[in-house]
């Protein structure tokens, strides 16, 4: 090998392996993209040691409540109205993320998860029947949390698998299996749930292959599980589509 051909060999070398370590560093500004939140709703505030999170809000008197967990880059309270009208019977919490509307702190997998547990056991005093949503990002959260929490339902809406298939799926050229620090390994936490679970996919996922989604659902104990299609929806459109609410009001509404 000539001397030249070695130096760039070297050079592509060290290009690759300062990128693989820039990725390392700055992982967490490509997963989570902090959101304000702009609908003007009541909040509650779950005090950790470190930061104060701020949930978004519709108080309501009686058992039931849902708590719902969002996607990397989204405004949770958005979801208040239509929740509201939908699921007249709950008691609504959406949690903003540390980092989104207002939360303090940064975001990662293991803080959201501690944010998650308190925002249970406070609900739980006054609520003794949660229903935990997830979306995108948030089923990570969320199928974790019913595994640790006594959830009456759980509802994941474009789930995966574990977040390295999907890092895996953008970044080929990456050992993301290596690099990744937040990995929201859901099929783990999935294997340990025992309360009826819901799985809404969009039938033109982009972003989450359905392959990963129906991994997790293979993790699940037999018949706890059972997966919905919505029809000519995408990963950011299925919350768009009648069928979205109509079905989790199937399943919250019996």
């Amino acid at each position: 090998m000539s001397r030249k051909l070695m130096s760039l060999v070297a050079l592509i070398v060290i290009v690759y392996l300062v990128l693989c370590a820039a990725l390392f560093v700055f992982q967490r500004s490509l997963i989570y993209f902090p959101q304000p939140g702009t609908l003007n709703a009541a909040d509650t505030l779950v005090k950790m040691p470190d930061a104060d999170i701020h949930v978004s809000t519709r108080e309501h008197s009686g058992p039931k409540a849902l708590i719902y967990f969002g996607g990397n880059a989204e405004d949770v309270s958005r979801n208040l109205p239509g929740f509201a009208e939908a699921f007249p019977d709950y008691a609504l919490y959406l949690m903003n993320y540390r980092g989104f509307g207002g939360s303090g702190g940064s975001p990662s997998e293991e803080a959201i998860a501690e944010d998650a547990l308190a925002l249970f056991d406070q609900v739980y005093a006054s609520h003794p029947q949660i229903t935990v949503i997830g979306r995108s990002l948030g089923s990570g959260v969320a199928v974790r949390l019913a595994s640790q929490r006594p959830a009456t339902q759980l509802i994941l809406v474009t789930p995966f698998n574990s977040l390295v298939e999907i890092a895996t799926r953008q970044y080929p050229w990456v050992p993301v299996q290596w690099l990744l620090k937040d990995r929201f390994e859901s099929g783990k936490y999935a294997a340990h749930i025992s309360v009826p679970t819901l799985l809404l996919a969009a039938s033109d996922d982009q972003v989450v292959p359905r392959a990963s989604t129906q991994r997790l659902l293979g993790h699940f104990p037999k018949g706890v599980a059972t997966i919905r299609v919505v029809p000519d929806s995408g990963h950011n459109s299925i919350s768009e589509r009648r069928e979205y609410l109509q079905w989790m009001g199937d399943v919250l509404n019996r």
